[in-house]
C-alpha cells in the first residue's frame, strides 16, 4: 500500500484562492554522511529553505494562500506580525515586493536579546531590502496601537489592509502545508518509497497542522514534531484548533493526531534562545552535508532529531523539513561565531 492519493482533497485546495510564488517543487536530498553520523541509513533533507524568493522558508507557502485572499478581497496593503527576526516578516516583504504590495511589518521584542547584531542584522535590513515598512514595538500593547494607527492610515488614504496573522498561522495559512506534504508524498513515491517519519517543527503551528492533515489524509507518513516556541501543553492545543480548522475549509473530517508525537524536549529556557545542543546539531548539519541551519527553529528540530534518531529502526526513512531560517542566524553573530571555533 502506498500514499492515498486518490482520497486527497485536490479540487478543494484548488478552490480556494492563492497565489503562485514559484519555486515548486522544493528539492528532496539524501543526507547520507549526517544519516551516517546518526545511525540512520534513509535520511533525506526536504528543502524549503532554498526557495528563490526572498532567501527561501516555509512561510511562502502559507502565504501564497494568505496573498492570494487579499488579492481577491482587492487589497493593497498588508500588515503582519512577529519577532524582531521574524523570518515570517521578511518572506511577507518579499512576497509583497513580488506582487507589488505594500507591507507593513509591526515587530516586536519578544526575545530577550540586545546589541547590534540581534538588533540590526540578520533579517531586518532584508525586511527593508524588500520595501517593507518596519515598526518595532516594545510589547504588545504598543503592538496593538502601531496595527490601529495603520488601519486608520490606510482608511484616510483610500487603501484596503489585509491582516496576516503572526507566522502566517491559521486555518488558511495551514493549506500550505497540507498541499506541501502531497509534493513531498509524491517525491517519496519517485524514489520507491513507501513509508517515511516526518521530523518538523511547531512554533506559530501553522507548518506542523498542514502537515498532520495532509499526512492523515495520505497515509504512510509518521509525524514528529519539536516545539521551538512554545511549551508541550500550549502547542498541543494549538496543533489540535488549526488541523480542525484546515480540514473544515477543506470540507474533510478532523483526523485523530495518533500517526503524530510531539515533544518541548529540546526547546530549552524558551523560543528564540539557544542551547547547546543546538549549537551542536548545527555544527553537525554544516559538517556533514554542507547544510546551514537557524538557532530558532531547523537548529531546535535538529536537535530534536539527534535526540530521537535512536528511536527510528535503522532502515527507517525519515525526512527532516528543513523550514529555512538562514538571515535570523546573523543575529546571533557572536555566539554563531564562537559556536563553530575548532
Amino acid at each position: 500500500m502506498t500514499f492515498d492519493f486518490a482520497g486527497f482533497p485536490d479540487a478543494a485546495l484548488a478552490a480556494i484562492p492563492r497565489v503562485d510564488l514559484g519555486g515548486w517543487p522544493t528539492p528532496l536530498q539524501e543526507a547520507p554522511r549526517l544519516g551516517e553520523a546518526l545511525g540512520l541509513r534513509n535520511l533525506w533533507l526536504k528543502r524549503d529553505d532554498v526557495h528563490p524568493l526572498g532567501a527561501g522558508g516555509n512561510k511562502l507557502r502559507k502565504l501564497e494562500y494568505h496573498l492570494g485572499a487579499a488579492k481577491e478581497a482587492g487589497a493593497d496593503t498588508v500588515i503582519t506580525f512577529g519577532a524582531l527576526q521574524t523570518n515570517h516578516g521578511r518572506q511577507t516583504a518579499a512576497a509583497c515586493a513580488k506582487l507589488g504590495l505594500r507591507c507593513e511589518l509591526v515587530l516586536t521584542a519578544k526575545v530577550p536579546r540586545d546589541g547590534e547584531a540581534y538588533e540590526r542584522g540578520g533579517n531586518i535590513p532584508l525586511d527593508k531590502l524588500f520595501g517593507a515598512t518596519v515598526h518595532v514595538c516594545a510589547d504588545g500593547e504598543e503592538t496593538g496601537r502601531t496595527y490601529d494607527r495603520l488601519v486608520a492610515e490606510a482608511t484616510a488614504e483610500g487603501r484596503k489592509v489585509a491582516t496576516i496573522p503572526v507566522g502566517g498561522s491559521n486555518d488558511l495559512g495551514a493549506l500550505g502545508y497540507v498541499r506541501a506534504t502531497c509534493e513531498l508524498a509524491k517525491q517519496l513515491e519517485e524514489r520507491g518509497v513507501e513509508r517515511a517519519h516526518l521530523v518538523v517543527p511547531h512554533a506559530s503551528g501553522g507548518t506542523a497542522a498542514g502537515v498532520v492533515l495532509g499526512t492523515a489524509l495520505l497515509g504512510n507518513l509518521g509525524v514528529g514534531i519539536a516545539c521551538v516556541s512554545h511549551p508541550l501543553d500550549e502547542a498541543t492545543e494549538n496543533l489540535r484548533d488549526l488541523v480542525d480548522g484546515a480540514a473544515k475549509l477543506l470540507g474533510v473530517e478532523p483526523p485523530s493526531l495518533a500517526h503524530t508525537k510531539m515533544s518541548d524536549s529540546t526547546l530549552g529556557p524558551g523560543y528564540g534562545i539557544p542551547t547547546d545542543a543546538v549549537w551542536h546539531a548545527l555544527r553537525l548539519f554544516g559538517r556533514t552535508e554542507g547544510v546551514v541551519l537557524d538557532p530558532v527553529y531547523t537548529g531546535k528540530v535538529a536537535a530534536a532529531l539527534v535526540e530521537w534518531a535512536g528511536h527510528f529502526a535503522p532502515d527507517d526513512h525519515v525526512v527532516f523539513l528543513h523550514t529555512g531560517g538562514m538571515p535570523g542566524l546573523y543575529g546571533y553573530a557572536p555566539e554563531f561565531a564562537a559556536a563553530v571555533e575548532g
